[in-house]
């Protein structure tokens, strides 16, 4: 048994992780106790990382077109390919599109080949999805993209104010951090600003249901607020502060009706927060997603610029990322409109310092294309080939349909990835295998500038390539031998490590030149370090401007006159669509989608919608629903809660064609920009609801793969094999027919009971006396146990399985709420019950529900009060 101190993959936390592996390969996972960004805590799928190594669906082998191909073969093309195209076209003729899954090695070298001998700033991440906003903000306030704070701000604070940002269940170590903080000084307020009553408002002393998209206007009532109370640090903003009067004359005008809350609550929140000195206003995608994203997050700088609550302990704007080197990349020069280091592309001086260092032939003077733009430009043909990188934007892109048919039309494209079955490989012209989690080696930086390193547990699946080893050996193959001959990531990174050091030089924040001299034995041990890095502090740095120093031209933070836009209402029909994450899923499922005990707790792609958009639009609960807008059309399952506003249903973003016929909800959401940052309005799509209304309804359960054919349909792994939500527009003629299709099992022994008259029917497959599949159907969506029926799969035959459901001698856990131990909402109820548990603590003892993330812990405490909650299709 070997242990592997690594990080983890998913998002912006940067958790530590301790790998054990045994001599057979098998891989267990616990939380690193001393790693600093979560002292041992893990959340439910970073706990469920050991069962993602599933060798199933893994591209073991370079792939062009439909066959598989050697090394050689492959790079050769695409050398070519790129080579050709640039001296055709120009250097913009061709494209990078990467990821903030990349190691910051990956990053450095692809931007290295793209800006500095390529010769186009046309590489851009799908960091600009999530993360660009702040970006943008970040540079406009500080000069720089800087996050001031630590992780210990949020134990130190007296209040913490949580913008857009579900943390349960988007960031639950950091969640747990407050929780426990709270726990610890029950004096501590917690605020939680958002349109939506998430699982965060577990934890909130107040919640403000903010009207979408109306942040600018609560910030800058704030920002009025505090200087009608005389509560401006004159001295903060007259010696470190520019553009104050600005932009209050632009806050004082501002009407904070339009955020819609009612004068208590907005009362109560300016009073905290203008009175708490120790205040963190945390933030995340509910700021960033936004078509006026940038002037949120400068509106939220503004009102801490104002008060002077910035690079102090306890205090300050904190922005959470949601990838695990979304920071990295912004750090490399990941985005279109930046260089490595957090150098500026478009500044003269800051272009010959790069291209010196890197004795690059060439620099482009201008920002590239971002995302969107990026997408768009292939679809008109002017980009000709395209590389893209551990990412998936036929799912995650808005206007997903029509970036599909861009890359469709693109004349050459090639994608690395780790299988060749995502949405987007399945388009390209040449696959690449490259490393994934567990495979990788490097490091990656996490959002309070912590710099970790995430280590290989096991050797590379069959041919698979790092990353920055593939693109240098591209490198080469065009031209460019001396530049691209690294043997190690560490080469990587000691040459980024030195040229952050000239990027100090020119008065930026990014520093890690303490780091240049490392040898290889030093970087293979490197414990996590949080930049600046100097000579003289080689150990890290915590906050940020505690001098009142910042990294613009008059070292003055910046104060932004910003207005609030008008939001984008529902009008009509037309309800306002906001998307996001859920609790164990993760981007577009490509590794979470692996592990049965994730899909468990929301196995299908669904609607929240309030109850009287639901009655108007003739939606039952568990009704499948079509989403339509101009762009697309997604069908999901409707979940009729009152946890959002009317008006403004809540779809999850990550479902694609893999695991749903029409999960894909970013078809609908419009390509409409922030002007500033480039960053997609995720948040904002206008949609009408219907009712589907299919003529059948089916639950399927096997110990194998199945091969839907229904009109919609959503897959799902379970402990012992697949399940399967079904729906069909027509009835099967034959239903035996049609379930040995699915399953197929053609020669397997069937046990039925269809009534053709009520639409009823169940089925189950026996092979050697035991179950290994089942279907049931109805008019109606099927209620059948889907838990215990999942868990008979290999089972001895017994007619209870066409029953759908335990008799009384045998228990129903029900829908799994507690991920991290398999525990059922069934059980968690008895036991309340049978051993009067009052508390969710009580809970976590009598069956270790919640004792682990602690994300399932609103449910748990939801369950006390209101008994079982309801979850789509159970």
């Amino acid at each position: 048994m070997k242990t592997i101190c690594t990080t983890c993959p998913y998002c912006g936390v940067g958790c530590g992780v301790l790998a054990n592996v045994d001599d057979a390969g098998t891989v267990k996972i616990k939380g690193h106790p001393t790693h600093p960004a979560n002292l041992g805590r893990l959340c439910s799928k970073g706990s469920a990382l050991g069962e993602t190594f599933d060798p199933e669906g893994r591209l073991l082998a370079p792939q062009i077109g439909t066959r598989s191909a050697g090394w050689d073969e492959a790079l050769d093309l695409v050398a070519d390919h790129f080579s050709q195209t640039i001296a055709e076209h120009g250097p913009d003729s061709v494209a990078f599109y990467v990821s903030g899954q990349l190691l910051t090695e990956d990053y450095y070298v692809a931007n290295k080949l793209m800006k500095g001998y390529i010769g186009s700033a046309n590489i851009d991440t799908n960091s600009r999805l999530c993360m660009a906003s702040t970006v943008a903000g970040h540079k406009r306030a500080f000069g720089t993209d800087t996050v001031p704070g630590v992780y210990e701000d949020l134990e130190e604070a007296d209040l913490i104010v949580l913008v857009g940002s579900n943390l349960a269940w988007c960031h639950p170590v950091l969640y747990q951090r407050i929780v426990a903080a709270k726990k610890a000084r029950p004096q501590m307020k917690v605020v939680n600003i958002d349109p939506r009553r998430t699982a965060t408002c577990d934890i909130a002393d107040l919640h403000l249901p903010l009207a979408p998209g109306s942040d600018v206007a609560l910030f800058n009532r704030l920002l009025s607020e505090i200087h009608q109370q005389g509560c401006v640090d004159s001295a903060f903003v007259g010696a470190h502060v520019e553009g104050f009067e600005d932009a209050l004359n632009a806050a004082s005008g501002e009407d904070a009706s339009a955020t819609g809350l009612n004068h208590h609550d907005l009362t109560t929140f300016l009073n905290w927060w203008i009175g708490t000195e120790k205040t963190v206003t945390v933030f995340s995608q509910g700021v960033n997603q936004s078509q006026q994203g940038t002037d949120k997050v400068n509106a939220i700088l503004n009102c801490h610029l104002a008060t002077g609550r910035i690079g102090k302990p306890g205090c300050g704007p904190f922005s959470v990322t949601g990838q695990p080197n979304a920071m990295g990349g912004r750090e490399v020069g990941g985005l279109a409109n930046m260089l490595a280091c957090h150098l500026d592309i478009e500044n003269e001086t800051h272009r010959d310092v790069v291209q010196g260092f890197w004795k690059s032939p060439t620099m482009p003077e201008q920002a590239g294309l971002k995302a969107v733009d990026l997408f768009e430009a292939v679809g008109r043909g002017e980009i000709k080939a395209l590389w893209i990188m551990c990412t998936n934007p036929v799912v995650s892109l808005p206007d997903a349909d029509k970036v599909k048919a861009a890359i469709e039309g693109c004349d050459f494209v090639v994608v690395s990835d780790l299988s060749a079955d995502t949405d987007t490989a399945k388009i390209a012209d040449v696959v690449l295998p490259a490393t994934g989690w567990g495979e990788k080696d490097g490091t990656v930086t996490n959002s309070e500038r912590m710099i970790s390193r995430q280590r290989a547990i096991l050797p590379p699946a069959g041919q698979a390539r790092h990353d920055w080893d593939i693109m240098s050996d591209v490198g080469r193959r065009m031209g460019w031998a001396d530049a691209f001959a690294y043997s190690a990531p560490a080469d990587i990174f000691r040459e980024y490590a030195e040229l952050s050091g000239l990027a100090a030089a020119l008065n930026r924040d990014f520093d890690i030149s303490g780091l240049q001299s490392l040898s290889d034995a030093e970087f293979e041990a490197l414990e996590p370090t949080r930049w600046p890095i100097t000579a003289n502090a080689p150990k890290g740095s915590q906050r940020m401007f505690a001098d009142g120093q910042f990294f613009t031209p008059s070292s003055r933070g910046r104060m932004l006159a910003v207005h609030q836009n008008a939001t984008t209402k529902a009008h009509g029909e037309t309800l306002r669509l906001n998307t996001g994450r859920i609790r164990d899923q993760w981007h577009t499922m490509t590794r979470t989608a692996k592990s049965p005990r994730l899909s468990t707790h929301m196995a299908e792609p669904y609607l929240e919608i309030h109850p009287d958009d639901a009655k108007n639009n003739g939606i039952r609960d568990a009704d499948l629903v079509r989403v339509q807008s101009a762009e697309g059309e997604a069908v999901l399952r409707a979940l009729i809660t009152d946890r959002v506003q009317k008006g403004v249903p809540f779809a999850p973003i990550h479902w694609t064609s893999e695991y749903a016929s029409d999960g894909r909800i970013s078809t609908v959401v419009p390509s409409v920009t922030d002007p500033v940052s480039g960053q997609p309005d995720s948040k904002a799509a206008r949609v009408t609801v219907s009712p589907m209304a299919p003529a059948w309804y089916g639950f399927a359960v096997s110990q194998k793969g199945l091969t839907p054919n229904a009109s919609y349909w959503a897959t799902a792994r379970h402990a012992r094999g697949w399940r399967a939500e079904l729906a069909g527009m027509e009835a099967p003629q034959d239903w035996q027919a049609y379930a040995r299709d699915l399953f197929d099992l053609q020669e397997a022994e069937i046990t039925s009971v269809i009534d053709a008259e009520r639409g009823v029917v169940r089925i189950a497959f026996h092979e050697n006396g035991c179950v290994i599949a089942a279907l049931f159907c109805s008019p109606e969506p099927v209620s059948v146990s889907r838990s215990w029926a999942a868990g008979r799969m290999g089972d001895e035959t017994s007619s209870s399985i066409l029953a759908g459901r335990p008799g009384a001698d045998q228990p129903d856990p029900g829908a799994i709420v507690c991920a991290c131990f398999n525990v059922g909402v069934n059980t968690i109820i008895d036991a309340i019950v049978q051993k009067d548990l009052i508390s969710v603590d009580q809970i976590g003892i009598a069956l270790e529900a919640g004792s682990n993330c602690g994300s399932c812990r609103p449910e748990l405490a939801a369950l006390l009060v209101n008994g079982r909650t309801r979850l789509a299709a159970e």
